[in-house]
C-alpha cells in the first residue's frame, strides 16, 4: 500500500461504503454495464486492457481496500478524498502514483454526466487506464509539472466558486435560482482573473488530455480521457457531429477554456501517447520552477501563497513572498517574505533555521559581489581576502549597490558552496535605504548570485506544514440513514440476481417488487430496467417481460429518460 506524504494526510477521508444505498450500487451497475457494453470498440485498448486487469466488478461499487490491491499490482494506491480537492494536492498525489477518489457517486438524475468529482469518475473512468506503463508516465509527469505550477490569488477565489458551483450542480435539492446564483459567481472570479497562472495552464492541458482526450486517427480516434470513459452520455455523444475534432498541441489545450457544467464542445486528438508526453515536457521548460530568475520570483510574489525559491548555491527559502527590490534593469536584487519562513538546502531543512526562527519573514540580496565575484563559489582563502571570516566586521558591497555591514558570527557551506552567512549589530541599505536595521537582532544572509528555481509550497513539507489542518472526511460518521421503501425494493432485487437462483419464492418476490413499483413509483426506470433484465434471461419471468417493457416504453417519452432507457434494453440479450 502506498504511504501518503503526512502533509497530504489531511486531505484523505473515509469511505464509509456501508452508507452506499442500493440505488447507489444500482447506479455504479448501469454505467459499468453500459461502458462495458459501448466503450470496447469506442476507447484506446489500454482502457479495454485495464477494465479486465484491475479487477473492477460490475456489480458494486468499489472499496478503496480493493482498488489498492488492484492498483499496487503497478506500483500504485488509492485514497479517498472528500470531492474537489485543491489541485496543488490533487497533482502531488498523483506525482506520487497515488490515485484520489471521491467517496461520493452521483444521484440517479446525474446519471449520463455530473461536474462534480465521483466515484464512477475516479475508479471507473481513471484506474483502468492505468495499467498503460506509457500513459501512465504521462499521469505522473503532469502531476509532478502540476505541483510546480504557480496560481493566483484571483485564480484560487475561481476556483473556490468552481467548486461550490460543482456542489450546487450535483445537488437535487438546488434550485435554478441557486444553480444560475453560482454559476454567475464563477463568472465574476474568473473574468477577475487576468492571463493564464501555470497552474491554470497546467489544469487546461490536464483537461483537455487525460480528463477528455481522444487519440489516434482525426477520422477514427479513440477515448483515454477518464472524463469521457466515466459518462455515459458524453462517450456517445463525442463522436457526434456536434463535437469538433481538432488536433493536439498544448498551445491549442491551453487556449481552451474548461466547460465544467455542460458536454465539451470540442476535444483534442493526439497521435500518441508519447506525444502528450513531449508536450507536457515543453510547457514544464516555460515555468518558474525550470527558468528560475526574476519572473519566477514575480510568480511568487504574485500567487500570494506559501512558495519556496532556490539559489544557484543549493540554499532555498520557503515563505511567502512580501516584496521585491529591483535594479534600474527590472531584476530582482533583494526579496522579502512575511511570516513564517524556512531554509533548506537540496529540499533538507537547514538546522537552526525553521519557521519558529524565521516567524515574522526573511530578507536576502540576489547576486554577484563588486567585482563580478560570486560570493557561494568563494572558497577559504577567497573568503578570508574579502575579510569575511567569523568574528571580522565586514562591508560587503554588491554590484547592485545593496551594502551589508556588521560582524559575521557564522558561514554555513554546503557541497563547497557558501549558502548562508549570519551577522550580528548588521544593517543592509541601498541607496540610503534601510532594508534591514542592527536592533531587529540576528540578520542571515542566503547567499547565492542568481536564483535558479521557484515554486509553490515548501522544499520541505512535512516539516513546513505539520499539523496544519485537521483530517478530512467525505462523510458524517452518524450511522447510515434508514432505507427507504424504495431502496428496499432495489436491495431485494439484487439479492435475487446475485444469488441467481429463481425459486417459486423469488419469482413471487420479484413479481410484487414490479407490483409495487406500478402502485408507487411509476416513474423509477432503473428497477423497471433492472426487472427487465431478469425477466428476459429467464423462461419463468416472461409474464413480467412484456409489462415491462410497455412501463419503459411509456416512460422513455420524457426527454431525460429516452437515452438512459433506450441504451438500457440495447445491452439486454433478446
Amino acid at each position: 500500500m502506498k504511504i501518503i506524504p503526512s502533509h497530504l494526510k489531511p486531505y484523505a477521508a473515509e469511505q464509509h461504503y456501508d452508507r452506499y444505498t442500493p440505488i447507489n450500487h444500482a447506479v455504479w451497475r448501469y454505467v459499468m454495464r453500459q461502458n462495458r457494453h459501448a466503450l470496447h470498440d469506442k476507447a484506446h485498448s489500454a482502457f479495454v486492457d485495464g477494465l479486465l486487469r484491475s479487477g473492477i466488478e460490475t456489480e458494486k461499487i468499489p472499496r478503496v481496500s480493493e482498488m489498492n490491491e488492484c492498483l499496487s499490482k503497478i506500483g500504485w494506491g488509492a485514497i479517498i478524498v472528500n470531492g474537489l480537492i485543491p489541485g496543488s494536492v490533487f497533482y502531488e498525489l498523483l506525482a506520487g502514483g497515488i490515485l484520489p477518489i471521491a467517496a461520493e457517486i452521483r444521484k440517479i438524475t446525474n446519471i449520463e454526466y455530473t461536474p462534480a468529482p465521483d466515484i464512477i469518475h475516479e475508479a471507473a473512468g481513471h484506474a483502468p487506464i492505468l495499467f498503460d506503463p506509457e500513459y501512465r508516465s504521462y499521469v505522473q509527469k503532469i502531476g509532478s509539472i502540476g505541483t510546480k505550477a504557480f496560481s493566483m490569488k484571483e485564480r484560487s477565489e475561481a476556483f473556490e466558486a468552481l467548486r461550490q458551483l460543482t456542489i450546487v450542480m450535483e445537488d437535487p435539492k438546488s434550485t435554478a435560482e441557486e444553480k444560475a446564483a453560482a454559476q454567475k459567481v464563477v463568472e465574476e472570479k474568473q473574468n477577475a482573473v487576468i492571463g493564464l497562472s501555470e497552474a491554470e495552464k497546467v489544469s487546461r492541458l490536464f483537461w483537455a488530455t487525460v480528463e477528455y482526450g481522444l487519440i489516434g486517427d482525426m477520422t477514427d480516434p479513440k477515448i483515454y480521457g477518464a472524463g469521457l470513459l466515466s459518462s455515459v452520455g458524453e462517450s456517445k455523444h463525442c463522436f457526434t457531429d456536434a463535437v469538433k475534432k481538432l488536433p493536439y498541441s498544448v498551445e491549442a489545450c491551453i487556449e481552451s477554456p474548461k466547460l465544467v457544467t455542460e458536454m465539451q464542445s470540442q476535444l483534442f486528438v493526439c497521435k500518441s501517447f508519447d506525444e502528450l508526453m513531449e508536450g507536457v515536457e515543453a510547457l514544464a521548460n516555460t515555468m518558474a520552477f525550470r527558468v528560475g530568475g526574476t519572473e519566477s520570483l514575480e510568480k511568487a510574489l504574485r500567487s500570494g501563497n506559501i512558495a519556496t525559491f532556490e539559489f544557484n548555491s543549493g540554499i532555498s527559502v520557503t515563505g511567502k513572498v512580501q516584496a521585491l527590490v529591483k535594479d534600474q534593469n527590472g531584476e530582482a536584487i533583494y526579496v522579502n517574505t512575511k511570516g513564517e519562513t524556512a531554509l533548506a538546502v537540496h529540499n533538507q531543512p537547514l538546522e537552526g533555521h525553521g519557521k519558529d526562527d524565521h516567524s515574522k519573514g526573511f530578507g536576502t540580496p540576489i547576486g554577484m559581489l563588486q567585482g563580478d565575484i560570486a560570493l557561494e563559489a568563494c572558497d577559504d582563502q577567497a573568503l578570508e581576502q574579502l575579510g569575511m571570516v567569523a568574528g571580522n566586521f565586514v562591508d560587503i558591497l554588491f554590484a547592485s549597490g545593496i551594502s551589508v555591514s556588521g560582524r559575521i558570527t557564522g558561514i554555513i557551506r554546503n557541497n563547497h558552496h557558501v549558502i548562508l552567512i549570519s551577522f550580528e549589530d548588521c544593517t543592509v541599505t541601498l541607496d540610503g535605504n534601510e532594508l534591514f536595521k542592527k536592533e531587529w537582532g540576528t540578520y542571515d544572509m542566503a547567499v547565492g548570485s542568481r536564483i535558479v528555481s521557484a515554486y509553490p509550497g515548501a522544499a520541505d513539507p512535512a516539516s513546513y506544514f505539520r499539523a496544519a489542518h485537521e483530517q478530512a472526511e467525505s462523510m458524517k460518521k452518524e450511522p447510515p440513514s434508514p432505507l427507504s421503501e424504495l431502496e428496499i425494493l432495489y436491495r431485494k432485487a439484487a439479492a435475487i440476481r446475485e444469488k441467481n437462483t429463481f425459486t417459486d419464492e423469488c419469482i413471487q418476490e420479484l413479481c410484487d417488487i414490479h407490483n409495487e413499483l406500478r402502485r408507487s413509483y411509476p416513474k423509477d426506470w432503473l428497477l423497471r430496467l433492472e426487472l427487465l433484465e431478469l425477466a428476459a434471461s429467464r423462461p419463468e419471468l416472461k409474464q413480467l417481460e412484456l409489462p415491462l417493457k410497455e412501463e419503459l416504453t411509456a416512460l422513455s417519452k420524457a426527454a431525460s429518460m429516452t437515452n438512459l432507457i433506450k441504451n438500457g434494453i440495447s445491452i439486454i440479450p433478446p
